[in-house]
Formats: structure tokens, sequence, C-alpha cells
């Protein structure tokens, strides 16, 4: 069981991992951010729980949401955080109703969870209750339809091998926009990403539109800019990065720009992984599986995405990233590699350097701070 915590400094990390035989995990860990050096100190414990794969902070940061992927049935958690520790107290658990849940939002209100459900292909909303804890879902959309194309990426580099996960509808990402306008969801195995419009007095989902991402490709996450009009996707197949103008008043996309996530020249099999956004909108960020490696680009007035550099990862099979609240600071969870790596963010060239800092944590997969 989780360890009693004594007060720690108001900058926090907590990282989810794999648990189970095949992983090194125990469920959340909470770490002290040392926002001088970038290191992550002082780990423990804060929560046992199945494969939290994904965690999500509520935004009045009193709750902690996980999703539990290892679950054969596909479950999220509740937690209460303790403001002066950061310690985790379970609230309850619900069905997400789907499996291997991967991702996990909350819509403008803070009423509502929105959860993605991979290998079940759906998307649910969890109603969140005064006390934190989560209530039944209030709406499950399944989506359905044609894959997209098995045989290999439109995009994929040469000699690329990666042709997993166009066997069936695959939800990978739910998220609203920046304005709250609409909710979009992302299906790598249609290679598709879904705007719906969400009741919040009812906590239902309303399909408004869908938008194409060239056969193969596989779509895996969003990144929003801050101006509410740019859109960013990292496809997991094809390894690219696709810039996408938005319309927030019907909430439809249209591609701008296509880039490659790894660097020129590459040839071979690597995996898109995930997306960060800086907060002042001028840096994006990517990480890639395999090549073990981050891109990073400038983004131009006109939201065009120009390549500053690659770094490795430092670990292996980078699997989630994330900028701490300073934006001083980049960090990778290496899934294989069981542990966490920082870098410094340039702040006139948004370039990335490495801390020198590695901090264990068994099969890490999500990092996220308070």
């Amino acid at each position: 069981m989780p360890k009693a915590f004594p007060a720690s400094p108001s900058q926090r990390a907590y990282v989810g991992t794999y648990t189970g035989s095949d992983n090194h995990g125990e469920g959340i860990y909470i770490f002290d951010l040392d926002p001088a050096t970038g290191a992550l100190k002082n780990r423990k414990l804060a929560a046992t729980t199945t494969s939290p794969s994904w965690i999500a902070l509520h935004p009045n940061k009193r709750f902690l949401y996980a999703v539990n992927e290892g679950d054969k049935s596909g479950s999220v958690t509740a937690f209460a955080v303790d403001a002066a520790s950061g310690a985790l107290r379970q609230l309850n658990a619900v069905s997400s109703h789907g499996s291997a849940p991967c991702h996990l939002s909350f819509d403008p209100s803070g009423k509502f969870a929105l959860v993605a459900n991979y290998v079940s292909g759906t998307i649910a909303v969890l109603p969140i209750k005064p006390d934190g804890s989560l209530g039944e879902a209030t709406d499950v959309q399944t989506h359905t339809g044609v894959a997209g194309a098995p045989n290999g990426a439109t995009h994929a580099p040469k000699g690329s091998f990666t042709t997993i996960g166009h066997d069936a509808p695959h939800a990978h990402f739910i998220q609203p926009d920046v304005k709250g306008h609409f909710i979009l969801a992302v299906d790598l195995g249609q290679d598709r990403i879904y705007t719906y419009r969400l009741d919040s007095a009812a906590g239902k989902l309303a399909q408004q539109t869908t938008t194409s991402i060239p056969t193969g490709d596989g779509p895996r996450h969003l990144a929003f800019h801050p101006n509410g009009e740019w859109i960013y996707a990292i496809t997991e197949q094809a390894s690219t990065v696709i810039f996408f103008q938005y319309d927030q008043n019907s909430g439809s996309l249209t591609s701008q720009q296509t880039v490659s996530a790894l660097p020129e020249g590459f040839a071979g099999s690597s995996y898109g992984s995930e997306i960060s956004m800086h907060s002042n909108g001028k840096w994006l960020y990517v990480t890639n599986r395999l090549h073990d490696s981050i891109g990073a680009y400038s983004i131009g007035a006109d939201g065009h995405l120009t390549h500053i550099g690659h770094v490795p990862t430092l670990g292996d099979y980078p699997r989630h990233t994330n900028i701490d609240p300073t934006g001083r600071y980049f960090f990778v969870c290496n899934q294989k590699g069981d542990n966490v790596t920082s870098y410094r963010i340039n702040p006139q060239t948004g370039a990335l350097t490495s801390t020198g800092h590695y901090t264990a944590a068994g099969t890490p997969a999500c990092i996220i701070f308070a």
C-alpha cells in the first residue's frame, strides 16, 4: 500500500505506469519537481491501481483520474488529491464502456470525464459527482465503418513495416477544442478525426463531422494551438505531423501541411507516439518509438512548421511527454527503459538539451504536473 506523505513543495509530478507480470510499474507515483534543475526527486507510490496508462488532473486540482488499460473490461478510477502532500485516496472506479481505455480528458465545465477506448473503438462520457467520484456513463459512442489500409501507411518512411492498428476502429484520443465548442476524437484504425457537440446538461454527444487522414497513416493524438485555430496531429504508422486549419464554428479541419516526425533521410520502421504544444504557442514537440527520438519544430506566423532539430530520448520506447508548468523543461516517459528523462527548453529557440537526469520509474506511460 502507498505510504503516508510528508508535506512537499508545490510543484509535483505524477507518473502513471503499466502494471502486471510483463511490466515493472505498481500504479501511480508522485515526485517532487526541482524547478532549478528539472530533476524529479523523492519518488513515492501514490496509488496502486491496474495499468494507469493515462492520468489527468481535474481543473479544480482536487481530483485525479486514471484509465485502467490493463482491466479486461476497461475502467476509470477516481482519486481525491490531498492538497498538502499530493497523496491520492481512491474514491471509486466505473466501467469505461470499452476495452483498453487509453486517453481521458474533461469537458469545459469539468462536469464530465471523456474517455477513449482503444480496442473496442468506443468513447464514453462519465459524469463527475460533486465529491469527485464518477457516475455511470451518460453516453457511449461506437465508431463503426471500414478501417484504414491494413498493408501500410500512405506516408510511411521507406522500408517501414508498421502495419498494425488497422484491423478495426481504435479510438485513441478525445478532448475539447480550445474554446470548448466541440469535442474531438481520434480513431487510429479508421484514419479519422471525429467532431462532436456535447450537451453539457444531459452529457450526450452529437456527431457533427469527420475528417479523413491519408489511409493507413494512423492518427494518434492532437495538439491544440492556444489561438484555437490550429490543430496538429501525430500519426503513429506514418510518423508524420499534420497541421490543420480549424473552423471553430463548424468543427471541421482542413489540412495545410504534412512534415515527417523523423529526421530527414530516415528509412525503416518507427512509430509516432506523442505530440506536445508549448504554452507560448511557438514550439511543437513530437516523439518517435523505435527511433527513440524527439523532434522539435517552430510554429510560424501562419501556423506552418519548421524543423528545429532532433535529440535522442536517452531511453527505450518513448510513450508520453509533457512540459512542466514553467515551460522550462520537457519530460519523456521511456516505457521500455523504465525511466523518465528531462530536457531544458531553450527560451529563445525552443531547442532541447538533456538535463542529465534519469528518473527510475517502472514501465512509465504518462506524466502530468500539479
